[in-house]
């Protein structure tokens, strides 16, 4: 399926900004759409996590990746041949293989940008959204997993760029992401 947008010649690509639990995906990846919509770009944004949020989860797959991946390729086509130019994801991309499946899926380039920052400020994030949300019950979960995949995305070492966001406001962070992409 082509779909190129023969109006102004632009090719579909796509963004995935990773990082580990707090590091501002969801947030980032909101502020950028209105950028581009700002900007006048067709687009999409899809929150990864909404993508395979489904009780329970199979015991081989305990995030739900397969479900995941099939409710992203027929999200990424409709909202391709809808007219977004510019697909943004938010979510985590824990090795090569997870990234590729995440090409695989939406059928056109994708590039990967990491989002960091240090480990205290992502706990203080944490602690506000949990507190933010009445959601005492899983903050334990998220503190130790924040750590856990921090490492993992360093080992994996799979993103085309990384932004800091330890200093910065998200608004910042979504300028830089959107600088680094070539988005702009």
């Amino acid at each position: 399926m082509n779909h190129r947008d023969n109006a102004n010649g632009a090719e579909p690509c796509a963004l995935l900004i990773t990082g580990t639990v707090g590091a501002g995906k969801t947030s980032v990846a909101d502020l950028i759409g209105d950028l581009l919509f700002g900007a006048g770009v067709p687009h999409a944004v899809m929150d990864l996590d909404r993508l395979c949020q489904a009780w329970p989860a199979p015991n081989d797959d305990p995030f739900n990746f397969r479900l995941l991946l099939r409710n992203l390729r027929g999200l990424a086509a409709n909202c391709l041949d809808a007219g977004a130019r510019r697909l943004v994801l938010a979510g985590v991309a824990e090795n090569a293989v997870e990234r590729d499946n995440y090409q695989a899926a939406i059928g056109v380039p994708l590039q990967v940008c990491r989002l960091t920052a240090d480990l205290p400020v992502v706990h203080a994030r944490l602690r506000r959204r949990h507190e933010a949300d009445n959601d005492p019950e899983s903050l334990p979960w998220h503190l130790e997993r924040a750590g856990q995949l921090h490492q993992i995305l360093d080992q994996a070492a799979i993103a085309d760029f990384t932004i800091d966001t330890t200093e910065l406001q998200p608004p910042a962070v979504a300028a830089s992401v959107l600088k680094a992409a070539g988005w702009t």
